[in-house]
């Protein structure tokens, strides 16, 4: 088994997206020198504000999700999505 694929997406709020962008690519930088585990961020084609992050080859799901929600809440990533967006997490083996 090559482990876990973690796909997150939100919808942005459109003047968020700068600040959320840096914050988002601060937040990977820790998480790749915390559990190892290098993350990507996507925007959808013909929808800039429907983002995505990929994370994968998690050999430890628990442990990742929980350095995931601690980071996350650390760099205030929610407060920066559309109102009423969520972040939806999908994890695929």
């Amino acid at each position: 088994m090559k482990g876990l694929s973690y796909y997150i997406y939100f919808r942005v709020a459109e003047q968020q997206a700068e600040i959320l962008e840096a914050r988002i690519r601060a937040m990977q930088a820790e998480l790749r020198q915390t559990t190892g585990i290098s993350g990507r961020l996507m925007k959808k084609h013909g929808e800039p504000l429907l983002w995505m992050e990929v994370y994968e080859q998690v050999s430890d799901g628990g442990k990742f999700e929980l350095a995931l929600a601690a980071a996350v809440e650390k760099f205030k990533l929610v407060e920066c999505l559309q109102p009423g967006s969520i972040r939806k997490t999908e994890c695929f083996a």
